[in-house]
């Protein structure tokens, strides 16, 4: 008896190992021998201010350096409060609004958590 897992996708019980990859030999789908991989990576990053502290959605942040805002004349100053931000992937990782500028992005390591 086999003890790989059955298709994803026709649940045909005659799926076999082919490298790293698991095949059904009926529908011809592929799929990733460890599933668990992924899931445990995306638990497992942390996003932190530039001091360390971990960052969460919902938090309120302080910008600690002068940010010009890209396309425009405008600037972020130092000491700008920033509220209830949303942590996104991506090398901008806060999604936020700023009142007088509005909606943008900013990287973790400008941003200390109040």
């Amino acid at each position: 008896m086999s003890t790989l897992p059955p298709c994803p996708q026709c649940q045909s019980e005659y799926s076999y190992q082919d490298g790293q990859l698991l095949v059904c030999p009926e529908c011809a789908h592929e799929w990733s021998a460890n599933t668990e991989t992924p899931d445990a990576d995306d638990d497992a990053r942390v996003i932190k201010d530039a001091v360390g502290n971990p960052l969460q959605d919902g938090d309120s942040v302080t910008v600690i350096k002068d940010l010009k805002v890209k396309g425009s004349s405008l600037v972020v100053k130092v000491g700008t409060k920033v509220k209830s931000i949303r942590l996104v992937d991506g090398d901008h990782d806060i999604d936020c609004k700023i009142d007088g500028i509005g909606a943008m992005k900013l990287k973790s390591e400008f941003v200390r958590k109040v």
